[in-house]
């Protein structure tokens, strides 16, 4: 993975589901944060979602990153 900027995302989630993410994370050595980036990544691969590189991506003021 690049050393690039990174996103804040910022979202609720019940507090079973926070918990079962917790144990995921802690089961592989992960953060939460990194868990839901790999659980996001493997999602978008599955499906033939292409993520685009963080330098394509254009933040709100339309001035890429």
């Amino acid at each position: 993975m690049s050393a690039s900027k990174t996103a804040t995302l910022t979202f609720r989630i019940d507090p079973g589901l926070k918990e079962a993410l917790r144990t995921a994370a802690n089961a592989e050595h992960r953060s939460i944060a990194n868990m839901v980036e790999v659980l996001i990544r493997e999602y978008c691969e599955q499906r033939g979602i292409a993520i685009p590189p963080s330098e394509k991506i254009k933040n709100n003021h339309g001035v890429r990153t």
